[in-house]
């Protein structure tokens, strides 16, 4: 299992990694390698306004469905639209082209909030 060091993670395993003033967020690779192979994920649309915990999303392994919780406050601002099409790219990449939304920050402090890779790949036990 692998943790991007540019992220910072919730506790609920979606990942947030800024590019530029977007935030590119998805599940990390102990999430994805968790549920199992994915089969179905359905996202908020573009231009929906979100609270931190909020529920942007779905995401629906051959093991189980969870929800997605918003790591920050924002706007979500691009959809992977190449996930309904082949969801299994979170199982495969998922800190590349498995993202699943970009946001727009109420606020990029809200990034501190989150917890660094090295306490979350203590958390998940990938040290």
């Amino acid at each position: 299992m692998s943790v991007d060091a540019k992220a910072r993670y919730a506790q609920s395993h979606e990942y947030a990694r800024l590019e530029g003033d977007l935030v590119i967020v998805g599940i990390s690779d102990h999430a994805q390698d968790e549920l199992g192979d994915i089969v179905f994920i359905e996202l908020k649309e573009v231009g929906k306004k979100l609270e931190r915990g909020q529920v942007f999303g779905t995401i629906e392994s051959v093991k189980a469905a969870s929800d997605l919780y918003m790591p920050l406050s924002g706007s979500i601002e691009a959809v992977n639209d190449d996930l309904q099409a082949d969801p299994a790219l979170v199982n495969r990449e998922p800190y590349g082209n498995g993202w699943l939304i970009k946001v727009k920050p109420n606020n990029a402090k809200d990034m501190e909030a989150l917890l660094e890779a090295k306490a979350y790949a203590s958390m998940v036990g990938e040290e």
